[in-house]
């Protein structure tokens, strides 16, 4: 039966055709395997060295609990991170149980219940690795390895809100922190040693606060200075903003008068940013947030899709899907715009 619980991720090799590896272990009997989770794993993204893969994650092991408790963890959406320190293998003593190709850990902490007007977390999702070799800390040194992400805090007024965050991952995922990298039966599993969550923006004194507009991912320049997310402005309308990974004031980088309404990609060399609006594939300079319209406004019905925006690996391409009316149905198709 389908669930959030049981996905898993699963690679393939382009020199071995028609043989799929499972990415990450499961282990549903305690007490666990440490370099197993105990859930499903979703939206898998290779870091730009290929040396892991980040995804989000519910554990099936807490799904059982449906109230919060002081004795127990809750199921909680949350990310983790999968890296070539395997094999991982498992008891046969569950049906669900798999083994894993390479070892998996979470690296986000979420609470049930966060203290209001704090930095806990309820909720951790739509992560993005932070520059293709890390970003540079405000003393200079290099943070080899960071994940930005969407989490869910609680405001002092007791309302839930979506702030962008960050975390520094250590070179070694393998050695256990705070608590068991595997978990317990009533406790999530805990992030490795060395593992550092940090929350980069605060947005609730803002007439629109939050993280806000279609779904989307975090992305980050390949530089690794500049995080993008969509806010709104004063005027209501969802914007592309950035924030460093070293924290600081939000920088506002579109200020066009309609609403960003798809995912984004920066470019290989991190000047643009496409995403869709007003019925079209749209490019923004990100250094001075010129705007520039690349597709002729379709109706909303034939218009450019909100789940992907992406640059070819050259940057002289945008490709896009917008539903297309044929014969026997409308279906999703795959177009290309050139930047130029």
């Amino acid at each position: 039966q389908y669930s959030v619980a049981h996905r898993r991720g699963v690679w393939v090799d382009a020199a071995r055709p028609g043989t799929a590896f499972t990415l990450d272990a499961r282990d549903l009997t305690p007490p666990f395997t440490a370099g197993a989770l105990r859930g499903g794993s979703h939206v898998h993204v290779f870091s730009a060295d290929g040396e892991a893969v980040s995804f989000t994650y519910e554990d099936h092991v807490l799904g059982r609990f449906t109230e919060v408790g002081a004795g127990h963890d809750v199921n909680q959406r949350n990310i983790g991170v999968s890296v070539p320190r395997g094999p991982v293998r498992v008891s046969r003593d569950h049906p669900r149980n798999q083994d894993g190709a390479w070892f998996t850990v979470l690296v986000t902490r979420t609470t049930a219940r966060p203290q209001p007007g704090s930095d806990e977390i309820s909720r951790a999702c739509e992560e993005g690795w932070v520059g293709t070799n890390g970003y540079l800390r405000s003393d200079g040194t290099r943070q080899p390895r960071a994940l930005a992400f969407q989490g869910t805090v609680t405001t002092r007024a007791g309302n839930p809100l979506v702030e962008v965050f960050i975390v520094d991952l250590p070179e070694d995922l393998t050695q256990p922190g705070a608590g068991p990298l595997a978990g317990t039966d009533r406790r999530m599993p805990a992030p490795p040693a060395g593992v550092v969550q940090r929350r980069l923006t605060f947005t609730g004194e803002r007439l629109h606060p939050g993280v806000d507009g279609p779904r989307h991912w975090l992305r980050c320049s390949p530089d690794g200075a500049e995080i993008a997310f969509l806010a709104r402005d004063d005027a209501g309308i969802v914007q592309l903003w950035t924030v460093s990974p070293n924290g600081g004031a939000p920088r506002q980088v579109t200020r066009l008068p309609w609403s960003v309404a798809s995912t984004f990609t920066w470019s290989p060399d991190g000047r643009f940013l496409a995403y869709v609006m007003d019925g079209s594939v749209f490019v923004t300079d990100a250094r001075n947030g010129e705007g520039r319209r690349l597709t002729a406004r379709l109706p909303e019905n034939a218009a450019p899709r909100p789940e992907a925006c992406v640059f070819s690996p050259d940057g002289r391409r945008i490709a896009y899907v917008r539903r297309v009316a044929g014969s026997d149905g409308v279906f999703n198709q795959v177009f290309v715009v050139e930047l130029e």
